[in-house]
C-alpha cells in the first residue's frame, strides 16, 4: 500500500529551499496556481507552498487551497521526476470550488510529469 501522507523529506522546509526557487527556476502557470520548479536535491519530488493573504484574508479559504494543492501533489508524487516545486496560489483561487482547482492542478502537475530531469 502506497503512503499516503506527506512526509518531511516530501517538503521544503528551510528559507533556503524556497530563496532557490525565487531565483533560478522555471515556471509553469495556470489561472488559479503558479509553479516554480528546479532540479531536485533529493531523490524524489519535494513540495513548498505559498497562499497569501492577497489570495484570500480568511485562513478557512487559504487552507482549503492549501490542501488541495497538497492532495493533488500526494497523487502525482511518486509519477514527478526529482525537482524542487513551489506552488503559488494566485489572486481568484478562493473563488473557484474545489473541483476547478483540482482540475487546474491536476492539468499541471501532468505537464511536471512530462518534464525531462536536468541537471
Amino acid at each position: 500500500m502506497l503512503d499516503q501522507g506527506l512526509p518531511r523529506q516530501s517538503r521544503l522546509r528551510t528559507p533556503k529551499d524556497f530563496a532557490v526557487l525565487s531565483r533560478g527556476s522555471k515556471r509553469v502557470v495556470g489561472s488559479y496556481f503558479q509553479i516554480r520548479h528546479t532540479p531536485g536535491t533529493q531523490e524524489k519530488a519535494r513540495l513548498g507552498l505559498a497562499v497569501s493573504r492577497r489570495v484570500s484574508g480568511r485562513a478557512v479559504q487559504r487552507n482549503r487551497i492549501k490542501r488541495q494543492v497538497r492532495e493533488s501533489f500526494r497523487r502525482h508524487r511518486i509519477f514527478l521526476p526529482s525537482m524542487d516545486i513551489l506552488v503559488i496560489a494566485r489572486q481568484g483561487a478562493a473563488e473557484r470550488d474545489n473541483t476547478s482547482l483540482h482540475a487546474e492542478l491536476e492539468s499541471l502537475f501532468d505537464r511536471l510529469t512530462r518534464l525531462k530531469p536536468s541537471r
